[in-house]
C-alpha cells in the first residue's frame, strides 16, 4: 500500500486513544531460444503483456476476536482491514495472480514485531510464538501491534514461496513483486509497542541481500540488465525497450512502492547500478522505467501516454474494500483499459464476506493478456503464458 489511507489512519488514531517501445532487436540482452510451447518469445516483450496483482498480498484480516472489537468499536472505519489473500503459492496456482506487493519492515536484530499489544484488546498473549519472528532479518505485515496477521511473516519466508513456484512453472510469464519499504511509528503511544527502524540506505542494502539469498542472479531481471550499455535505465526503455519474454521467462522483477524513499535507494548507484528493485521514478529521471500511478480513472490518459511511451506501470481497481462493496467496476475498467501492465486488487476473486460479487481478472480468463495499448496485433494470450507449458519451456 504506498501510503495509508485516511480512514486507517484515523482507526489508528482512535485505538491509541483506546490503548493509551515494441522493435524486434534486443541489443544488449542475450535471448533465449524460442520453444514450441512459446514461439514469439523472441519478439514479444515484458512491457507488452498485462496481469492481474494482488495489493498487500500476504495480507490476513485480523483474527476474528480481534476483528469484531474493531467492527463494534469503529463501524465501516474497520472496513479497510477486512480481507484476506491466500498464501502467495496458492495465488500463482488458483487465481491467476502473476504480481504481488510485500510491506517489509527492517528488524536486523529479531524480535522487533514477535509481540502484538494490540492482542490485549480480547485479553490474548501478546506473544507471537512465532520463531521466525524472534531471528534477525526483514518482517512482512501491515501495521505493527495492530493489522499484524501475514500469510509469510519474513521477507525470506515470502521470497522462499515465490521461488518455489517460479522453480516447478519455468514456463511462466515474469512475476513483479513490488516493495513497500515501511518505518512508520504508530501516531499514538502504546507501551510495548514496536518502535520501526528506519530504513535507510544501508536497510536497503540488506534488503538487496536477502533478494539475492533467495534468487540466483539469473532469476532475477535487474536494471543494470534493462540497461545494458545505456547511459541511463530511461534512455534503455525508452529506446531499444524491455527485454523479450525469452529473455524473462521464469523469472521475477522487483519494484520499489515508496517513491518518497527513491533517493536513499539509488544513493551511491546512479541509475540504479548494482540495484535490485526498479524504482518508482518521474519521466526525466534517468532510473526511471517503472511508474507507480494509482489513479487509473483521473490518470486514466496519461497511463496510457506512459505505457505507449514505454514505461511500465502498476495502478490500483480497488482500496479499503470500498470499491468491492459497493460492486463499482469503474476503476477496474479504467485500469484494465489504460495498458497499466500490473493492475492491483484485492479481489482476483469475489469475497462473500463483502456481499457483492466484485472481482478483477483479465479478461477472456487467461493468467496474461496481449496489452491493449502497444501490443503488436499479432499477439495472442497464449504467447505470454500457456497453463499447458507452464511446467516446461
Amino acid at each position: 500500500m504506498p501510503r495509508r489511507s485516511l480512514q486507517t489512519a484515523c482507526l489508528c488514531l482512535a485505538l491509541g486513544a483506546l490503548l493509551a517501445g515494441c522493435g524486434d532487436d534486443d541489443e544488449g540482452l542475450a535471448i533465449r531460444p524460442s520453444t514450441v510451447a512459446y514461439p514469439h518469445d523472441g519478439v514479444l516483450r515484458l512491457n507488452q503483456v498485462q496481469v492481474v496483482g494482488t495489493h498487500n498480498s500476504y495480507h490476513v484480516q485480523p483474527r476474528p476476536a480481534l476483528l469484531q472489537v474493531y467492527l463494534n468499536l469503529f463501524g465501516d472505519a474497520a472496513d479497510a482491514w477486512q480481507y484476506t489473500h491466500p498464501p502467495l503459492d496458492q495465488q500463482f496456482e488458483s487465481d491467476a495472480v502473476r504480481q504481488i506487493e510485500l510491506d517489509v519492515w527492517a528488524d536486523p536484530h529479531g524480535g522487533l514485531f514477535a509481540n502484538r499489544i494490540g492482542l490485549k484488546l480480547i485479553h490474548q498473549p501478546t506473544a507471537s510464538g512465532i520463531p521466525q519472528l524472534s531471528q534477525p532479518g526483514f518482517k512482512v505485515l501491515h501495521i505493527q501491534d495492530i493489522d499484524f496477521e501475514s500469510n509469510c511473516g519474513t521477507f525470506v519466508e515470502c521470497l522462499e514461496t515465490v521461488k518455489s513456484w517460479s522453480d516447478a512453472h519455468p514456463g511462466h510469464m515474469p512475476i513483479m513483486i513490488l516493495v513497500e519499504a515501511k518505518d512508520d511509528p504508530l501516531p499514538f503511544g502504546i507501551a510495548g509497542a514496536a518502535v520501526p527502524i528506519p530504513i535507510d540506505s544501508q536497510q536497503f542494502d540488506a534488503l538487496d541481500a536477502e533478494i539475492r539469498s533467495v534468487f540466483p542472479a539469473d532469476k532475477i531481471i535487474t536494471p543494470d540488465e534493462v540497461r545494458g550499455t545505456h547511459a541511463t535505465l530511461e534512455h534503455a526503455v525508452l529506446t531499444d525497450g524491455w527485454p523479450t519474454l525469452g529473455r524473462t521467462r521464469g523469472r521475477v522483477l522487483f519494484t520499489l512502492d515508496n517513491a518518497g524513499k527513491r533517493d536513499l535507494y539509488i544513493a551511491g548507484h546512479p541509475s540504479l547500478t548494482g540495484r535490485v528493485l526498479f524504482t518508482n521514478a518521474e519521466p526525466g529521471d534517468p532510473d526511471a522505467a517503472f511508474v507507480e500511478d494509482n489513479d487509473a480513472v483521473g490518470d486514466h490518459d496519461r497511463i496510457q501516454h506512459l505505457v505507449a511511451t514505454g514505461y511500465v506501470v502498476r495502478t490500483r481497481t480497488d482500496s479499503d474494500t470500498v470499491e468491492a462493496r459497493a460492486n463499482d467496476t469503474t476503476a477496474r475498467d479504467a485500469a484494465l483499459s489504460s495498458g497499466a501492465q500490473w493492475i492491483s486488487t484485492d479481489y482476483p476473486v469475489p469475497d462473500p464476506q463483502v456481499g457483492t460479487d466484485y472481482r478483477v481478472t483479465i479478461p477472456g480468463g487467461m493468467p496474461a493478456r496481449c496489452n491493449p495499448i502497444n501490443a503488436p496485433s499479432s499477439c495472442l494470450p497464449l504467447d505470454i503464458e500457456n497453463p499447458a507449458h507452464l511446467r516446461s519451456r
